[in-house]
């Protein structure tokens, strides 16, 4: 009788590559390295020869970005 595989968890990592972390925040590498090179998303870490974003620095740096213009009050509405 054979016994049934456990199957473990996959936790998301913690350091992504920058296809990764341009994608995981939803945007294309190009577009992402300006991102990163005006200040709005944090630098990588260098381990040995890979280099790794933080996905927790990453999401916070996302969510501390002001919302959409669009979701704003529109001074119009208040006009008409």
């Amino acid at each position: 009788m054979t016994m049934p595989r456990t199957i473990e968890p996959v936790s998301p990592p913690i350091g992504l590559s920058e296809s990764e972390a341009a994608r995981h925040v939803g945007f294309g590498p190009t577009r992402f390295r300006e991102l990163v090179k005006d200040g709005v998303f944090p630098k990588p870490r260098r381990i040995g020869k890979r280099v790794l974003w933080s996905r927790l620095e990453l999401e916070t740096a996302f969510h501390s970005i002001p919302a959409d213009e669009a979701e704003r009050e529109n001074e119009w509405d208040t006009v008409l």
